[in-house]
């Protein structure tokens, strides 16, 4: 056994089996007993304990103390190859943080294509004041008790997709835990079991190769939590972010554009003008050819809007998808001019001037991601290749065939696009670049342009940095701690069973963890759809402070959290709700949640607490809210 200790740490690794624990005060954690560190190689499963040679040496040096390992030669079939690593397992002295790094030394012998270390923790007893918090979309709690099983990940735990808006988890026993930051996170996620009814809950982490080799030290960081909760593990990672220098408020966002500031308060509508469904889209229906297609004129869009304003309806701001010539999803990057059969350049100025006119703000859809072989400018040699040469395609979407282009040049694309937009007098308030802040980073090949995530999620930012550049309010698919410095809104935030069909069981408690992290920093827009009596997403929309959707239609039927079936109200019942959501939203949108909490331990009622000392309560059960405001 290898031991090392600070002032409250204690760090063990059993150099029998390589499993490590660590505990502070009278809490122990320890990598589950099943746990065997691994990695999933083209050459098969091969285990760290499984190397030729193993060695094992205690380090101090000037910032803190620790245990090293050497794994050195592994036989494949027979046959010796030369691939090694270490791992550093240390603790830093002046935080008592623990880092566990994964470094290659030698990468030949072994294709590696996922490293799973290091392991999950025990967390064994069924008990609803042991619980584990995970990322997905906007933050679950899953006590340990919690009856349904934890299935489907979204992106199969990716760090940085909508699986992991942000690259921790954490696990509590009681008022004692811990935070498991990723600080590498391009090409890393997480899985995690729950069970049906407990009595446990395991996560650990794993991370991938970029562009076919580990090439660079993998590293998590646990920061060990004493008599605290949820919202500790949130403000722990609130601190990191900013100490990475990634953090940055609405309010510094406003010094850079103004009209930061006019979001606030707006209700939103997503609204379209053209779809076409290419008929070797997944989505084209061949029995019912009239759903495929649909064209709507700006002129339409302009008088709703204003009948919208006649209803007292309030400031708004307009998403507009399929507003060009080939319609929603499709040919891009290749997507100008406005749409010529919805009326061309000149009816799409009209609705952009009446925004304006009625003190209302507009936004477009646009993709720099989707590929599409029917574009003009398509060229194989800009989409992203995998290192085996190959190009990823698929026809999921409306149009039709695609890979994916290369971020290196999505900047350029948005340039020459957003400059046509401009030359034809559309004055833009805002921009949607789907899917950058939903789907994972990609990955290119080409000598040309290559790319890696970390890479790729930089020209992402870039992008919106772009817009930001010419006053154009920058916002993507959901949010990702990665581009919180650059994004100001996205389409949505929202927890993980609002995209699921209405009544699916929840995987834990739906708690606003991203928010208790950035709330001050990006405005997120919530559904407002009432499911049935015993389900109204108005109250999440408060409980966030954030902004409300008055109108949403889908681009794809019952897809994107539209589903059919929801309770129909009347119009000026939608607008009286929005109007209760955007007059809270103008008080906290630049406030920090700085507290959220299950009132008398019950979680069908939940309240969170703003920097401004508004509090708002939400009762669950009966379906109500109350909003507390500081004079």
């Amino acid at each position: 056994m290898l031991e090392v200790k600070t002032n409250t740490i204690q760090l063990r690794m059993d150099d029998n089996n390589l499993k490590f624990s660590f505990g502070k005060g009278d809490t122990e954690w320890n990598w589950t007993s099943e746990y065997r560190p691994k990695m999933e190689c083209k050459e098969g499963t091969v285990y760290f304990d499984e190397a030729l040679e193993i060695h094992h040496e205690l380090v101090q040096n000037g910032i803190g103390k620790g245990i090293r390992s050497s794994f050195t030669g592994f036989e494949v079939e027979g046959t010796k190859v030369p691939y090694a690593f270490e791992t550093y397992v240390w603790i830093e002295r002046c935080t008592e943080n623990i880092f566990f790094e994964w470094i290659p030394i030698c990468e030949e012998g072994l294709t590696v294509e996922k490293v799973f270390w290091p392991g999950e923790l025990e967390l064994e007893e069924k008990r609803n004041d042991w619980y584990t918090l995970l990322n997905m979309q906007q933050g679950v709690l899953i006590p340990n008790d919690w009856e349904t099983e934890l299935t489907d990940i979204p992106f199969d735990g990716y760090f940085e997709t909508a699986g992991g808006y942000m690259p921790w988890f954490s696990q509590f026993k009681e008022h004692n835990g811990y935070i498991a930051i990723c600080t590498t996170p391009w090409n890393a996620g997480y899985q995690a079991e729950h069970p049906e009814n407990g009595p446990y809950t395991h996560v650990g982490v794993r991370f991938e190769p970029s562009l076919g080799k580990m090439e660079y030290k993998r590293v998590v960081r646990y920061t060990l939590i004493e008599d605290g909760d949820y919202n500790d593990a949130c403000k722990i990672y609130r601190d990191y972010v900013r100490e990475q220098g990634n953090f940055c408020t609405l309010n510094e966002k406003a010094s850079r554009v103004a009209s930061v500031d006019n979001l606030i308060g707006c209700s939103f509508i997503h609204k379209g003008i053209k779809t076409f469904v290419q008929p070797e889209s997944d989505f084209f229906d061949p029995e019912n050819p009239d759903k495929n297609n649909n064209l709507t004129p700006f002129a339409v869009r302009t008088k709703e809007m204003k009948e919208l304003h006649e209803l007292g309806a309030g400031k708004l701001y307009l998403h507009l998808d399929g507003w060009a010539e080939p319609g929603y999803d499709n040919k891009h990057p290749d997507y100008t001019p406005a749409c010529e059969e919805a009326g061309g350049w000149k009816a799409m100025k009209e609705l952009s001037d009446t925004m304006k006119e009625q003190g209302d703000l507009f936004g477009i859809h646009d993709q720099y991601r989707d590929y599409y072989f029917a574009a003009e400018s398509f060229d194989e040699d800009y989409a992203c290749r995998l290192t085996d040469g190959t190009i990823p395609t698929h026809k999921r979407w409306a149009g039709g065939k695609q890979s994916y282009l290369c971020a290196t040049q999505a900047p350029h694309y948005v340039k020459r696009n957003f400059q046509e937009l401009e030359k034809n007098n559309i004055q833009l308030d805002g921009a949607y670049l789907d899917v950058f802040t939903c789907n994972e980073g990609d990955e290119c090949d080409n000598p040309r342009h290559r790319m890696t995530r970390r890479e790729c999620y930089d020209y992402r930012a870039r992008c919106f940095d772009y817009l930001m550049s010419k006053g154009i309010l920058p916002s993507s698919e959901e949010v990702s701690d990665w581009s919180a410095r650059s994004l100001v809104f996205c389409h949505y935030a929202p927890y993980d069973f609002m995209l699921r069909k209405p009544g699916s069981p929840k995987h834990g408690i739906p708690v606003p963890l991203f928010n208790l992290v950035y709330h001050d920093c990006i405005i997120e827009p919530w559904m407002m759809e009432k499911i049935d009596d015993t389900e109204d997403y108005m109250l999440y929309a408060l409980l966030n402070g954030g902004a409300p959707y008055l109108i949403r239609d889908g681009a794809y039927p019952n897809f994107d959290g539209s589903f059919d079936g929801n309770v129909k109200m009347h119009i000026k019942e939608d607008i009286e709700r929005c109007k209760v959501v955007a007059e809270l939203h103008k008080k906290v949108a630049k406030c920090e949640m700085v507290h959220h909490e299950m009132v008398d331990g019950d979680p069908q009622v939940q309240r969170t607490t703003f920097a401004d000392g508004t509090k708002v309560t939400v009762d669950f059960r009966q379906q109500t809210y109350t909003i507390e405001s500081v004079a």
